[in-house]
């Protein structure tokens, strides 16, 4: 009876008995980036991964990671809508930092995609939520099951969205019962510019152009000056997530993947 009442309890339920969220925080309160990823790989030895979407300030998490855990997967997932200029970056960096690249794509094929469904970014919300269903969810599902983690880096800043005011450095995902952790919650957009100019590490080859965040091409636009809200320049201002991080609440729709991570 006691064991059917264990094989019961959610994912959630057991990873959160696991590691008391609140204690964890008071501890990593005044910690500093490198200190928290640190904790993180003592933690959680060999179960660590990170995604990266190589977006405009994609090197700081890259390079901060790395240098205390030099073989973390990275996970990308390459949607075959990325921009010409992403898939250079994602190979410079790959070389740069000899970076553990693990590259998941869609089991649908961009062509086949079309041929069946037309262009799904030009069908309102409907069609976008279709989109990155297939070619952003079902693959990164596949990959956290092939790679099993129990923690995953993000490069989440408070300053970005409201949401992300209310996030802690360390946080449960009780959908997929894995710990995020965010070791730059509390960087300004001043921090990240300085740790790039001090390690000479590159933004984006469009960040020069007025992009803020990078997606794929046919959803991402630069910002203006008749224009300046960041979210409005990923996929028309119609929503707000990226597909990888599907929103529970509609404050978490608000926080978008604005880290340009």
């Amino acid at each position: 009876m006691v064991m059917a009442q264990v094989a019961e309890k959610s994912v959630s339920e057991r990873v959160e008995a696991a590691l008391n969220l609140d204690a964890v925080n008071a501890e990593l309160a005044s910690a500093g980036a490198e200190e928290v990823i640190r904790w993180a790989a003592g933690r959680f030895p060999g179960r660590v991964i990170m995604t990266s979407s190589f977006g405009t300030q994609a090197a700081v998490m890259l390079h901060l990671v790395t240098r205390v855990i030099p073989d973390i997967p990275i996970v990308f997932i390459d949607t075959g809508f990325h921009f010409p200029e992403t898939y250079r970056f994602a190979d410079e960096m790959t070389r740069r930092l000899n970076l553990n690249l693990k590259i998941y794509q869609p089991e649908l094929s961009s062509a086949r995609m079309v041929a069946l469904k037309g262009e799904l970014w030009n069908q309102g919300v409907e069609g976008m939520n279709e989109y990155d269903r297939i070619r952003k969810v079902e693959p990164m599902v596949r990959a956290l099951k092939e790679l099993a983690p129990a923690a995953w880096f993000a490069g989440l800043r408070a300053q970005q969205t409201d949401f992300r005011k209310t996030l802690r450095k360390v946080e449960l995902d009780g959908k997929r019962g894995i710990y995020k952790i965010h070791p730059i919650l509390e960087w300004s957009g001043k921090d990240v510019h300085n740790y790039l100019k001090a390690h000479d590490l590159p933004y984006h080859p469009l960040h020069e152009q007025g992009y803020v965040s990078i997606g794929d091409w046919h959803s991402t636009r630069p910002i203006t000056g008749e224009d300046p809200d960041e979210r409005a320049t990923r996929f028309r201002g119609l929503k707000q997530e990226c597909g990888l991080h599907v929103p529970q609440t509609e404050e978490e729709n608000q926080s978008r993947d604005a880290s340009g991570l």
